[in-house]
């Protein structure tokens, strides 16, 4: 009963320790030519991706709108709610925020 109690407390500080850093999980992607463009940059679209069974199986696939041009950047991220909606649902359930920048011109 004590190795699963010292076990269980191992895995629960390892897991808050893993997602306290979402630094390291976040993805950031420049399409086309948006590190050259000049302007200021404003939040093209948002969106979540729903995952099950701690990553394994996507839960259809989420379509963020792109500026015409192409030229954006892509930023996926696990943030505080997708790590209550994960710690809660013991990684069962798993999402991802995704947003897209784009610049607008001068």
């Amino acid at each position: 009963m004590k190795k699963i109690k010292s076990l269980t407390l191992i895995a629960l500080l390892a897991f808050a320790v893993l997602t306290s850093l979402t630094s390291c999980m976040t993805t950031k992607t420049n399409v086309g030519a948006y590190r050259e463009t000049q302007g200021s940059e404003y939040i093209y679209g948002k969106g979540k991706q729903i995952w099950l069974f701690w990553g394994i199986l996507p839960l259809g696939r989420t379509s963020v709108n792109t500026p015409g041009d192409g030229n954006c950047q892509v930023i996926t991220k696990f943030n505080f709610v997708d790590f209550l909606i994960s710690g809660l649902t013991g990684g069962i359930v798993t999402t991802y925020t995704i947003k897209v920048k784009a610049k607008k011109k001068q």
